[in-house]
């Protein structure tokens, strides 16, 4: 059999170095572009025979052979040769090796610049649905869980010290909230890229008569570009699609950062199921948390992706360059992240319990009705910020005699302290019944969550 020759070969003189063929290849993991570079390649041929640059003879062998080549690389049968350097050529080696001649006009019109620009963005059109459907199914658990803890309360943190009492349905919904925003970043994002570079040709586009509208009408995308030279180098598309995974990661760290905290003997808020934590190899009595501690250590590849994508991009000379073959490596690893961090998400957040009855037991500490109180006072005619001070000075108080909570000073404490205090002022000194007393629009009490789920549960069904 006779030695693979590359689509370039015949300029240059000399055989090519062994580690130089190594070290130029993309085939060992753009592989995974086959279904789409097959589905590109059909749509071309198509324009090609409606323009009459092949026959219809020749156009039935091209889809009847790339058909095949698709099959057997699912199946696993297609052996793939390192010196054909990509999935293009891969393909179309094969294609040629099947049906001869007619294989060889495939490229009929056609470089791999454009070829590889049209396939990555089919790639990632597909792929930023899948991730969309993940995100919508980490949402629904995070739905479903909140609907279990309307009414139960928690304390919320800012700078890690308690803060204010807040529904816990509030606060799973608030990750929803997140996660609706990365959705829909992505479907921006999927936009710009629905776009068909090919057609544009290695940089300059072609003399032949090519109808680039009917390719990219064939492909599903909503346009083409309109400049060949942009085109054929253009992955502004690949770093904002990593942009977007990059807060969906720091979305999900946060996630997981707030139960590795909770699920300490220090907090103890909840309880993962064993399913999702793993042991000490000496320890005996550990649980540890070690899939939410990997979606926090993961975040880092995923930033790290959208540095290098935004590293290549940064020095690039016009037009295509061979530095854009890397873009990839860096779609790939990030999309592979996302599929299994959310994945893993969901199915934590499906198995975890809030532990409410401690939660409810340690409400009383750390002052959460202090802005209450001082809410309290506005009420009542107090300036805003001297009722903060006055209430400021209580807490202190408290600090200084060893209480831990405003409820137990005397109502001659109170008020000594400001003289529009009544005696109705223990009622707001109750964590639970300050969340329930919230009243603005999206706060943090019972009866805002109740109205955000019944919002996120029609929300999520339009999405089937």
């Amino acid at each position: 059999m006779a030695k693979p020759e590359k689509s370039w070969q015949k300029r240059l003189s000399g055989a090519t170095d062994e580690s130089a063929v190594h070290f130029v290849e993309s085939l060992s993991f753009d592989q995974r572009l086959y279904k789409v570079d097959i589905v590109g390649s059909i749509a071309h041929a198509e324009m090609l025979a409606a323009q009459k640059l092949i026959t219809h003879a020749e156009l039935t062998a091209i889809k009847k052979g790339l058909i095949e080549i698709g099959e057997e690389i699912a199946s696993g049968r297609f052996r793939f040769d390192l010196t054909q350097e990509d999935i293009h050529m891969a393909v179309e080696a094969a294609l040629i090796e099947k049906i001869g001649d007619a294989g060889k006009k495939l490229h009929t019109g056609r470089s791999r610049n454009d070829q590889v620009a049209t396939d990555i963005r089919l790639w990632l059109r597909d792929d930023i649905e899948i991730v969309q459907t993940l995100i919508t199914h980490l949402q629904r658990a995070l739905v479903r869980s909140a609907e279990k803890y309307i009414d139960d309360v928690m304390p919320a943190y800012t700078h890690l010290q308690r803060a204010q009492p807040v529904s816990i349905a509030s606060y799973l919904l608030s990750f929803v909230e997140m996660f609706a925003r990365d959705w829909s970043r992505l479907a921006d994002c999927r936009k710009r890229l629905n776009v068909c570079p090919l057609g544009s040709g290695a940089v300059g586009g072609s003399t032949l008569p090519l109808d680039r509208e009917k390719t990219a009408k064939a492909l599903g995308f909503a346009d083409i570009t309109y400049n060949s030279i942009d085109a054929v180098s253009d992955r502004d598309f690949c770093a904002e699609y990593l942009f977007c995974c990059s807060l969906i990661a720091a979305h999900l760290s946060r996630l997981a950062e707030d139960w590795i905290l909770y699920t300490t003997t220090e907090f103890g808020f909840i309880r993962t199921d064993d399913a999702y934590c793993t042991g000490s190899s000496m320890m005996p009595q550990k649980r540890n948390p070690d899939m939410l501690e990997l979606i926090r250590g993961k975040t880092g590849g995923v930033y790290g992706a959208l540095m290098a994508m935004l590293t290549i991009l940064k020095a690039q000379p016009s037009t295509y360059n061979r530095d854009l073959q890397e873009d990839k490596r860096h779609v790939f690893a990030a999309s592979d992240t996302m599929h299994s961090c959310l994945q893993i998400a969901a199915a934590i957040v499906s198995h975890t319990v809030f532990n409410t009855g401690r939660i409810a037991a340690g409400l009383d500490e750390g002052f959460l009705d202090a802005t209450a109180l001082a809410e309290y006072l506005v009420k009542r005619g107090v300036p805003f910020r001297q009722a903060h001070g006055i209430v400021g000075t209580l807490v202190a108080q408290c600090e200084k005699e060893g209480k831990s909570k405003l409820a137990v000073l005397s109502l001659e404490q109170f008020q000594a302290a400001c003289d529009k205090i009544e005696a109705d002022v223990y009622a707001v000194l109750n964590p639970a019944g300050v969340c329930r007393a919230y009243q603005t629009a999206g706060a943090a009490g019972p009866t805002a969550a109740a109205v955000q789920i019944r919002y996120w549960k029609e929300e999520l069904k339009e999405r089937m």
